[in-house]
């Protein structure tokens, strides 16, 4: 059996927590370096040419931390490098160095976005004389024109084949983001992957009855129950429920990339939308807080406190399932009992944490609890 292991509240199996892949596809990606003023970079963001990744890394800096990056401008210190993508619509992606670019646009324009207050320098010891508690307009004309004329090198990368979809993308921004504190496969797909799909899942993720089911008021920091969302929607689609030709065993980190980038467009939003809503709604009201947690493993009659990806998209897929078929609202009484009786098994807990992306084993894992769930409906 695989072994589990828990990450901020979270049950892994450990072929998904080491999951990886490298695309058999030879991809043709070029990259190439540029020194760009930041009154260039400011006036491309004015423009919307030059993007922050939809509702990614929100300006974090204080007014401190701000300052003592002005300064270092102002005293000509070197800056350190951005990373940016191009997209094919002929936009930059901030992939790295957004604390950077808006600190200066904020000096810049005289208002810091974080809290909406004049935009004064610091009057820090640690902020030289000359232009300390100073604006950007009450500065000398010359320091001005330096802060503007300033350049910072930019490293740019693009996709050129295949044209269709990021998976390089996807690999280049892991590989890239591999020192430090490495971003989990959500964040970077947050990054890669804008559009409709995207915005869904952030809206979603504010339902109040999502948030006391995942079991934190607050987003998680590392987007972890985004990707949760997606993978109920990636995980109970066709292919990997009912078609014939479906894959023996996927990559979990491959398939939600692939699945997002061909879902990502207005016109699946609104039946996504119904589909997540509606199971959360009837799970909330029927099943209960508890509905994604495992029985203990000592003790059947406890419920341990960890989410439990595995039995997540098995209650979500089944309650959807029942939910479309007219049928779940038949079988409200007793349906934790069920869930749990089903826990019990042996055979299931297997299914739970064995060999979890195994297209069969995934599919048998939520007929189970369908099955369970909705008695005698799964036949």
């Amino acid at each position: 059996m695989s072994e589990i292991t828990i990450e901020d509240g979270i049950e892994l199996p450990e072929e998904e927590r080491d999951d990886y892949y490298s695309d058999d596809d030879l991809f043709d990606i070029s990259s190439w370096g540029a020194d760009l003023s930041f009154r260039e970079l400011i006036a491309r963001y004015d423009d919307d040419e030059l993007v922050k990744p939809e509702l990614q890394r929100n300006y974090v800096w204080d007014k401190a931390e701000a300052s003592r990056f002005i300064d270092s401008v102002l005293l000509g210190l070197p800056v350190p490098s951005i990373f940016l993508a191009k997209t094919n619509d002929e936009k930059l992606l901030i992939i790295d160095g957004y604390q950077r670019l808006m600190t200066v646009r904020d000096f810049v324009k005289g208002i810091f976005s974080k809290d909406g207050s004049i935009f004064k320098l610091s009057r820090s010891g640690k902020i030289h004389e000359r232009w300390k508690g100073k604006s950007f307009l009450e500065l000398p004309p010359e320091d001005q024109r330096k802060i503007r004329n300033t350049t910072i090198h930019a490293i740019i990368f693009m996709q050129k084949h295949p044209a269709d979809g990021d998976t390089s993308l996807y690999q280049v921004f892991e590989r890239i983001n591999s020192s430090g504190r490495s971003l989990l496969p959500q964040e970077i797909r947050n990054c890669v992957y804008q559009g409709p799909m995207n915005s869904l899942l952030f809206e979603l993720n504010k339902l109040e009855r999502w948030r006391t089911l995942w079991g934190k008021p607050t987003a998680d920091s590392r987007m972890r129950d985004l990707e949760m969302i997606l993978r109920f929607f990636a995980l109970s689609s066709r292919k990997i429920q009912q078609d014939v030709d479906s894959p023996n065993r996927i990559s979990l980190k491959q398939y939600l990339n692939q699945y997002m980038d061909s879902v990502n467009n207005i016109n699946r939003c609104d039946d996504f939308r119904t589909r997540f809503e509606t199971s959360i709604d009837f799970i909330f009201s029927h099943i209960g807080p508890s509905a994604f947690h495992n029985i203990s493993p000592s003790d059947n009659s406890r419920l341990v406190p960890n989410f439990s990806p595995t039995i997540f998209d098995s209650v979500m897929t089944a309650v959807d399932l029942g939910i479309r078929r007219g049928i779940a609202d038949k079988y409200v009484a007793g349906i934790e009992d069920r869930r749990l009786t089903l826990l019990c098994s042996p055979d299931y807990q297997r299914l739970l944490s064995h060999e979890t992306m195994r297209v069969p084993n995934i599919r048998s894992r939520v007929y189970h609890m369908y099955y369970s769930l909705f008695e005698g409906e799964a036949k």
